[in-house]
């Protein structure tokens, strides 16, 4: 039965919040196959919420129901991850151009980014490549949630989803952080200058650079 838990959470949801945790935390890796058993004892839940759960993964292309067989999570290939990136970008240009046109300011979130960058020139730590995968998503949230569009932050979190996925199939390299960082202080300061065009701008370098760390070359 697809009873509510004591936080008033179907099973249902609760499966599907374990299984999309397993899949952005790297639990499940691209590519994986796992069986509805194994699944089920990972997420800790019966079996009916869980496939429920899956079905669910399944529509927003987390995975691939195999019948009879269980589960295998999304490929990270080269034309998916170019989509999913460029996706990303399509929404965080138009979020800069919003936050140019408010007068929006990313105090906070730069001093963040300076804060790692700076730590990064030291010397990377695997806190700090955690750290600065954290920041990395808080500016791209920043960007989506300017949008002020349910419908748009519902497209852009299933696509968040995905590329964490795409993130775990393989490890962060240390040289990524200080560029990475860098391009995103570039789009936060023509924000903060006012700078519409160069802020669009500024993301879609990021969005190249960061295909070309993925061996996509544009």
């Amino acid at each position: 039965m697809n009873m509510p838990d004591a936080d008033g959470l179907l099973l249902a949801d609760k499966a599907f919040l374990a299984l999309r945790e397993l899949l952005a935390g790297g639990g499940l890796r691209a590519g994986q196959f796992v069986s509805m058993p194994d699944l089920v004892k990972s997420i800790g839940l019966p079996i009916a919420p869980v496939r429920e759960a899956v079905k669910r993964a399944e529509s927003a292309a987390l995975v691939r129901v195999l019948p009879k067989r269980g589960v295998a999570v999304m490929e990270a290939t080269p034309e998916l991850i170019r989509e999913c990136f460029h996706l990303r970008t399509i929404f965080d240009q138009e979020g800069a151009r919003q936050l140019v046109r408010a007068g929006g300011r990313l105090d906070a979130l730069r001093a963040l980014h300076q804060r790692v960058l700076d730590a990064a020139r030291d010397g990377i730590t695997s806190s700090l490549q955690r750290e600065a995968m954290a920041v990395d998503w808080a500016l791209h949230s920043a960007l989506a949630d300017a949008l002020d569009n349910d419908s748009a932050r519902e497209i852009y979190a299933r696509n968040r989803d995905r590329i964490s996925v795409i993130q775990h199939s393989r490890p962060l390299l240390p040289d990524r952080i200080v560029p990475a960082m860098e391009e995103h202080l570039a789009i936060i300061d023509t924000i903060a200058a006012g700078e519409e065009e160069r802020a669009a701008t500024a993301v879609r370098d990021h969005f190249r650079q960061t295909l070309r760390w993925w061996g996509i070359i544009v």
